[in-house]
């Protein structure tokens, strides 16, 4: 276990925000995390749980302590499924998962993070979302300390939802995560750009390394990296609006780009609201829209965390007097 007092969170957090806590808690076991939930239940100080930071949004200085998971392992536990700790690194296990001959995840490359926060977030992109993979979720339950298995069931996933974003939120220490996969290849290619960047290269039917190669060219040729300007990748969540309004604004804006969901509700993407409204490459202060994807704030250089909310506001504000529509942060503002 490491603990660390008076400590920096800028290596913790992808905006590069230079925030501190009072206290850094890491865990490297269930052990160790049965450990830290008795820390946690002992102390009179709030906590928070983080995982790789980029999807973490620090405004100020944290007093209390910030608790990581630093679980490493991968175990094919049956055939198709595969268990995680909570602190491998989401891409390299899809990665990993190719080379085993395990499909399905080949979409979700190179998003940045834990494996835990996968869970947690219900990650998504390119018409896969985590919550297609998860079997369960392994933890240790804060409050008595105690071991449990939860299946993806329970775990109350949506769109960018679960219930450990709501009323489980801090309520648990995830260990690890169990995931099934497939030994057949099945891709879903017909979301965003994948099959014109496949065409383009002159594949007709990928293999599932070419299928990531071509994820991969396709979010860094839009996102920028973390390690040049900092940024916590999507800030806002795609709104999912009702049919009618939909086909009001439809009507209004041709060839508004849009995703059916079901039959009475539709998802129009922000990015595009927002570029609409002139956002797109524009700066409040230090803080600042991407050139190439309006869906991403990123750190001009030297912005603090209220800045970029301030950014943040001024967006939604514009959006919500434009479209009617209000959109709402991805991020865990802190």
């Amino acid at each position: 276990m490491i603990i660390r007092e008076n400590y920096s969170l800028k290596s913790h957090n992808t905006f590069g925000i230079d925030a501190r806590c009072r206290q850094f808690v890491e865990f490297a076991s269930v052990e160790e995390a049965r450990q830290v939930a008795a820390m946690l239940r002992e102390s009179a100080l709030p906590y928070i749980i983080i995982g790789g930071g980029s999807n973490l949004l620090l405004t100020r200085d944290f007093d209390g302590l910030v608790v990581r998971s630093a679980i490493r392992g991968r175990e094919l536990t049956a055939p198709g499924e595969i268990t995680v700790g909570s602190g491998e690194n989401w891409d390299e296990l899809v990665d990993y998962c190719i080379n085993q001959g395990l499909y399905g995840a080949e979409n979700l490359s190179l998003i940045p993070g834990d494996v835990g926060a996968s869970a947690v977030q219900n990650i998504g992109a390119y018409g896969v979302e985590a919550k297609d993979l998860i079997l369960r979720v392994e933890a240790v339950e804060i409050a008595s300390g105690q071991v449990v298995t939860l299946c993806a069931e329970d775990c109350g996933y949506g769109y960018r939802q679960s219930r450990f974003k709501h009323e489980w939120k801090n309520r648990f220490l995830i260990t690890h995560v169990a995931y099934r996969l497939s030994a057949s290849f099945e891709p879903p290619l017909d979301y965003g750009n994948i099959r014109s960047e496949l065409q383009r290269k002159g594949i007709a039917e990928p293999t599932p390394r070419q299928l990531r190669d071509v994820i991969i060219a396709i979010r860094r040729a839009k996102l920028p990296d973390p390690e040049v300007e900092g940024n916590a990748g999507s800030f806002f969540m795609n709104p999912i609006v009702d049919r009618e309004k939909y086909e009001l604004l439809a009507a209004q804006y041709e060839g508004m780009p849009h995703y059916e969901v079901d039959a009475g509700h539709v998802k129009i993407p922000a990015g595009w609201m927002i570029e609409q409204c002139g956002w797109k490459g524009k700066s409040l202060g230090r803080a600042g829209v991407h050139d190439r994807q309006a869906l991403v704030l990123v750190n001009r250089g030297g912005a603090t965390g209220s800045e970029i909310v301030a950014l943040s506001d001024a967006i939604c504000k514009d959006v919500h007097d434009r479209f009617g529509i209000d959109i709402h942060p991805e991020v865990n503002i802190i």
